[in-house]
């Protein structure tokens, strides 16, 4: 059996994605969560810089979504086939986009400034929500093909980092992405994973 190790900040944030597809695979993993004042030590030895990184038997890899990517193949959770896979990295990337909305105005530290991006997210992060949720809609209540894959997985893997940013819940008015959260939660090896994982706001 391979040897995994996640290495992030002690929060879920862009890690917990990993965590999940981990998870739901039923592959046990090392949680390797350093404290913010260790990462200018840990930083110059990562391959770019960043985290999460995962290591697959000594080989350590960064890039959050290319790791999943690479998880959902190894744990079923990827499309049959190359158009499906188009969907699944379309809604990934929609996500994503969505993230960076919200992020831009959170971690934005000129008031002025904040406020403006605060002022645009509020205009279309509901926007796409609204979108995403029609699409899950169509798909039977989930992201892609009427089937649980690793858009599922992701999203809901990050939505308590996008409402810490956002200061409320972003899906509060979307109805099937509200029952895909669930559904996903009480997955019963998301579920034991929710229940063990260390403690973080976001």
């Amino acid at each position: 059996m391979p040897s995994y190790k996640v290495t992030y900040f002690p929060v879920k944030a862009l890690a917990e994605p990993i965590r999940f597809l981990l998870s739901y695979g039923d592959i046990e993993f090392v949680d390797d969560r350093f404290n913010r004042e260790d990462w200018p030590k840990i930083k110059p030895k990562t391959p770019f810089g960043q985290v999460p990184l995962i290591e697959i038997d000594g080989k350590v890899i960064n890039q959050s979504t290319a790791i999943c990517r690479y998880l959902a193949k190894q744990v079923g959770l990827s499309g049959k086939d190359d158009w499906e896979n188009l969907e699944i990295d379309a809604t990934v990337d929609t996500i994503h986009d969505i993230r960076g909305k919200i992020a831009a105005h959170h971690y934005e530290d000129n008031a002025e400034a904040k406020a403006a991006k605060l002022a645009a997210a509020k205009e279309t992060v509901p926007f796409m929500i609204g979108r995403l949720d029609e699409q899950a809609k169509k798909n039977g209540g989930y992201l892609v093909s009427g089937k649980l894959t690793w858009a599922d997985l992701l999203f809901v893997a990050v939505l308590d980092y996008l409402n810490a940013m956002a200061k409320y819940d972003i899906i509060e008015n979307a109805e099937t992405l509200k029952a895909l959260r669930t559904k996903v939660l009480e997955l019963p090896k998301i579920k034991a994973w929710v229940a063990k994982r260390p403690e973080s706001e976001f």
